[in-house]
């Protein structure tokens, strides 16, 4: 069927400029100027449509003052304008036939420093474009003072699992910043999303079949946040201060500074993340006497784990203008995570009788320190304002991890006498280094169709070295069936091409993506283990299709459907194959032999004014997830491929608005996933059905006041060998807006601890098992907001860089 549906897709692109000259579009152009007649360059000019005011598009006035709208239907609509220190304009309704050249729009200037003027136009707060839905921050009632996770929790299908980001339900999103990637995952991205203020987020951008331009890496589809960009020259920011107490203490505190002079524009920001949190974790084994021997029957463990982090985070961009249309840049990050945990455990084996056979008490030290380095350089050129353009980038991405471990058992018989005590300590450097340079191109023809294409080549090399040692009187003696030492390379090329065409009702786009991947690992030997390697090269092609038809003339009612196939390579850390052990019965293990992820998925939707309703399917082929094995009673989290699984549903967004003081946003989900593999202990067939709800109430009461009351559901359900039981949490915002520079907010959450994880765990030989935890998830936040300076005029940044999927990819 992917055969197929590539050869459609390809066919189409070029098809295309012939079949779709047959509808001409229209233009629009203008000038803005003062009363003196002075040009007023960086004016912003919004085209709504007269109907519902809606925005359409935007336009800047160049140094001339003449804006352009290019591409535009027949129709009626209305332009306003807003520029800091001038009054805002707003025209009368005039019908689009044919190209048109409006009256010269004079504004005149206000005395108004650091004030912003108000722009007679309306965004919703979803979009559903043809390639991705958008959600407009501004739009999201209380976001003021909150942080970037906060909105992404907020968003429709967007869910956050210990710090594992999740859309329609699925893992393995890429998460991109103005088209940038985030360089981090896990906790470290969590950290840093947590240090970035939402009130800099003009939207954010869900895509579950991302188009041919973005790397096709992640099946769980690409998330981009993208950040307000204001127009007055001259220098401005905002610093962010944030609070939490739960247990323990946290703080996520940023700065963000722009500043254009002349022809140089940079902007920075810097963020302090201060980390404490808990796991109290119990779980339990029941090992079948008959099947498992040498262990006691019931085994039963309460952990408790107490983290201590501190980041440090850092981004500067500098973009140079060397014309009107080309602009050179470089963009500088870093990371730098200090951190540690504690574990406390205490283990007891038991009989089936509950008779006490031992107990193992363990002690075990974990510090880490996490360094990643960036630099980008950009090129951009513009050939015109339909948006041709020719862009590059070059990339180089480090990360550097040092990690020691210590691991302290006691053994004791029933009676308290001690039998066996042991001390093992570790070294677990790692480096990664990551080379990528990549180009675009997009041509806008007369007809309006645009057609893009671009090429890309990275290069990704590892090193991780796992020294184990056992303290045998005071002295270290190396552990040969632990320590490890672990090689890998990857080279990536990729080329696609892709058009998109818009009529008046009905828009079409299709891509196709080729990417060749050439593989190298080698884990090299020690006394007692052999050197052994692999080399693994693959070709893949990745279609994607969208239609989107236009039940009205404004475009408030839309259907649509849309295809696309996806890859997700294992995390570098899961092709590590070292045996890293968590306590005396449990290690995580790597698998250098782990093969790509395949996914397709298929979405058909229907939209009317705030409402969105979605089926979707996917099937996904060699699944990559943890899988737990038993072995002689003990237990290994082992990353394998699971097999295949088929996994469908429906969704709903709803944004209602019974007054103009109150708005309800709900979004539901309900779920159906079926796994099929051979497992370890044979077949593994299961199915599972999910309910997820997440509604939210917003209550505007006046004089600055934002009030909300949220919580999320998520119903019993089976995924592979994991059975996860009911959870849920409630949460209350209370914003108050100080002035229009100053926001301040108290948030609390989950005040009830419906917000823990249990799950029982299937197909394990001979053994059931079961898991309970809870975190430091009661937590009362306070976030205060202050913005200075001017807003920034004619800022142009750079968009992308050419090495997202490959830092997507490295884990903790």
């Amino acid at each position: 069927m992917s055969i197929k549906f590539s050869a459609i897709a390809a066919a189409w692109l070029l098809i295309a400029p012939t079949l779709l000259h047959a509808q001409s579009a229209c233009s629009l152009k203008g000038k803005i100027s003062s009363p003196d007649g002075k040009p007023l360059e960086g004016a912003i000019v919004y085209l709504n449509r007269a109907a519902d005011t809606v925005l359409v598009k935007t336009a800047l006035a160049d140094s001339a003052g003449n804006y352009a709208f290019f591409n535009l239907h027949a129709g009626s609509y209305r332009v306003a304008t807003s520029m800091v220190g001038y009054q805002s304009f707003k025209s009368k309704v005039f019908v689009l036939q044919k190209d048109t050249l409006l009256p010269t729009i004079v504004v005149a200037q206000i005395e108004a420093s650091l004030k912003t003027a108000t722009v007679a136009t309306q965004r919703p707060m979803i979009e559903h474009l043809i390639d991705r839905t958008v959600v407009n921050a501004d739009a999201l009632p209380g976001k003021d003072a909150s942080t970037l996770m906060d909105l992404l929790e907020k968003s429709p299908g967007v869910t956050v699992e210990q710090n594992v980001i999740q859309l329609q339900g699925k893992s393995g999103v890429a998460i991109y910043i103005d088209d940038k990637p985030t360089y981090l995952s896990g906790d470290d991205l969590a950290n840093y999303l947590r240090s970035l203020p939402a009130s800099a987020v003009d939207r954010i951008e869900l895509m579950n079949n991302p188009p041919a331009k973005y790397d096709a890496a992640g099946t769980g589809g690409v998330i981009n946040i993208r950040t307000k960009r204001t127009r007055e020259k001259g220098f401005n920011g905002n610093f962010d201060l944030n609070y939490i107490q739960g247990k323990y203490a946290r703080s996520n505190n940023s700065l963000n500074l722009n500043i254009r002079q002349n022809k140089l524009n940079v902007t920075a920001n810097f963020g302090y993340t201060l980390n404490n949190n808990y796991n109290d974790i119990n779980l339990s084994r029941y090992f079948d006497p008959a099947i498992i021997t040498g262990i006691a029957p019931v085994f039963t463990q309460g952990s408790y784990i107490t983290h201590n982090s501190q980041n440090y985070s850092g981004r500067i961009s500098l973009d140079y203008y060397l014309t009107d249309k080309s602009t050179i840049g470089m963009v500088l990050s870093g990371l730098f995570t200090q951190g540690n945990s504690h574990t406390t455990s205490t283990s007891k084996l038991t009989d089936m009788q509950n008779q006490l056979d031992s107990t193992i008490i363990a002690n075990n030290e974990d510090s880490r320190q996490f360094k990643n380095g960036a630099i980008n350089f950009n090129y951009r050129h513009d050939y015109d304002k339909k948006g041709s353009q020719l862009s590059a980038d070059l990339d180089y991405i480090v990360y550097r991890t040092q990690r020691a471990q210590t691991f302290a058992d006691n053994s004791f018989y029933p009676d308290g006498t001690l039998y066996d005590q042991t001390l093992q300590t570790s070294a677990l450097p790692s480096r990664i280094d990551i080379y990528s340079a990549k180009t675009d191109y997009t041509h806008v023809l007369t007809s309006g169709v645009s057609l893009s294409a671009g090429a890309k080549s990275s290069y990704t090399k590892t090193d991780n070295t796992a020294d184990y040692f056992d303290i045998e009187n005071g002295l270290a003696v190396p552990d040969y069936s632990e320590t490890n030492h672990f090689l890998y390379s990857e080279n990536i090329n990729a080329a696609y091409i892709s058009g998109v065409k818009n009529f008046k009702h009905f828009s079409l786009q299709a891509g196709l993506r080729f990417e060749n991947t050439i593989a190298y690992g080698n884990q090299l030997g020690n006394p007692q283990h052999p050197d052994s390697l692999f080399n693994r090269s693959y070709n893949s092609i990745f279609p994607t299709f969208y239609s989107q038809y236009k039940l009205d003339s404004a475009g408030r009612q839309v259907i649509g459907f849309n295809v696309g196939r996806r890859i997700d390579r294992p995390n570098y850390a899961f092709l590590n194959p070292f045996l890293s052990p968590l306590d005396k019965f449990t290690y995580n293990v790597g698998n250098p032999y782990l093969l790509p992820t395949y996914i397709t998925t298929y979405q058909l939707y229907y939209a009317f004014k705030g409402i969105k309703v979605t089926l979707y399917y996917s099937y996904t082929s060699n699944r990559v997830d943890g899988l737990v094995q038993i072995i002689n009673g003990f237990y290994y989290n082992r990353a394998g491929n699971i097999g295949n699984s088929y996994d469908g549903g429906v969704e709903l967004y709803a944004d209602l608005n019974p007054a103009k003081w109150f708005n309800i946003y709900l979004y539901a989900r309900m779920r159906y996933l079926h796994t099929v593999s051979n497992f370890y202990t044979g077949p593994l067939n299961t199915s599972g059905e999910q309910l997820v709800l997440r509604p939210t109430l917003s209550f505007t009461p006046g004089n600055g006041w934002t009030l909300q009351a949220w919580g999320t559901y998520q119903s019993r359900f089976t995924n592979e060998q994991f059975v996860d039981a009911p959870r849920g949490a409630i949460n209350f915002d209370f914003e108050k807006k100080l002035s229009a520079s100053a926001t301040i907010e108290l948030d609390i959450y989950d005040p009830f601890l419906f917000q823990n994880n249990s799950w029982t765990i299937g197909y394990l030989e001979g053994t059931t098992a079961n898991y309970h935890s809870i975190s430091d998830t009661r937590l009362a936040q306070l976030l205060f907001t202050y913005r200075f300076g001017k807003a920034i005029k004619n800022q142009r940044n750079h968009k992308a860089n050419g090495a997202e999927s490959e830092k997507n990819r490295v884990g903790d």
